[in-house]
């Protein structure tokens, strides 16, 4: 099978494809063809480890796992002896983040544990499956706190990096909540945040939102490029922050700082430390979402498996306008 892998570390360019074995499922393992990935900030942030620390765990000169991708869905084609919930023709999805040493989305076909899947609703397409997983689950729990706080109907809600890949999700998420949102992007995709519902849209090249003098109830940070003193005067007391990554100071800092200004502050302010990958009861609440027609996934464009690099490329570049996905050769 076909499949893209990374050797070392470096551009979107270090990127091949390899002809592997096709792996056979043992024990609780389900083999999956792919039908549509989606490339990811965390795809990203692995081909040149960000940020620097991450390396101690992916490997200090080179990544130890080559397998790349996290959200893929498909056709189970075969399944393991111990395996319960599915049969071959069963459509599902995953986030295959914890399992990335022994499967990658980029591929032909992925092999990993049945716990990693979920069934993709009936009216779902492959393609919009592909999307929710990663971006769309970290989308729902940025937008609550570990104590199940969650935002309110007429919270201010600020979303930074509001046309990438959380982003969008988020939007549409509060919105729906009942907030008013402000987006915060660059000023080439200002129209296709308003389209996801957006009160207001900032061009963050002409407009730093923490110096605005303007406050929000909350606050989700996609990429963490401000320090957090400078967020923590844009929230409102009683205020959350929430950053799901970005650069190695502004997230020492928040790991360092977010738990002390929570407690002298009365605001809530630190890093997604409790995210849960393909936490079953947010998928739920997202697939509830797109039922109701409230969440709905923003493709921006589609390449082969053959393309990956330029995949990687067009998002890295800062192009994309939502999600971008990679489809194996005959898989729509």
């Amino acid at each position: 099978m076909l499949a893209a892998m990374q050797d070392v570390y470096g551009p979107p360019e270090k990127v091949r494809l390899a002809e592997v074995p096709t792996p056979e499922p043992a024990d609780d393992e389900i083999l999956v063809r792919v039908r549509a990935a989606s490339v990811n900030r965390a795809d990203l942030d692995g081909l040149r480890p960000r940020p620097n620390f991450v390396r101690l765990f992916l490997g200090i000169r080179r990544p130890r796992n080559p397998w790349m991708g996290i959200d893929a869905a498909g056709v189970v084609e075969a399944v393991g002896p111990s395996v319960t919930q599915f049969r071959p023709g069963d459509r599902v999805y995953a986030d295959l983040f914890s399992f990335a040493r022994r499967a990658g989305a980029f591929s032909e076909l992925v092999c990993a544990p049945e716990r990693a899947f979920a069934r993709i609703p009936d009216a779902v397409s492959f393609e919009d499956a592909a999307t929710l997983p990663h971006s769309g689950v970290l989308a729902v729990q940025g937008l609550r706190l570990r104590n199940g706080r969650t935002t309110r109907p007429g919270d201010r809600v600020l979303i930074d990096g509001a046309s990438g890949n959380v982003g969008p999700f988020a939007v549409q998420i509060a919105k729906a909540r009942g907030a008013h949102v402000t987006g915060v992007c660059h000023r080439d995709k200002m129209e296709f945040v308003r389209s996801l519902g957006a009160d207001e849209v900032l061009d963050y090249t002409t407009t730093d939102y923490t110096r605005t003098g303007e406050r929000w109830d909350w606050i989700v940070d996609t990429d963490s490029h401000h320090p957090i003193r400078s967020v923590r005067r844009a929230l409102r007391p009683g205020g959350a922050y929430v950053t799901l990554g970005g650069e190695a100071g502004p997230i020492l800092k928040a790991l360092a700082l977010g738990p002390i200004l929570s407690r002298t502050g009365n605001r809530s302010m630190g890093l997604l430390l409790w995210w849960k990958p393909f936490h079953r009861p947010d998928v739920e609440t997202l697939e509830t979402m797109l039922a109701a027609g409230t969440v709905r996934p923003r493709i921006d464009r589609r390449y082969p498996l053959t393309e990956i690099v330029q995949a990687l490329r067009w998002v890295q570049d800062g192009h994309a306008r939502g999600k971008v996905l990679v489809v194996p050769a005959g898989a729509r």
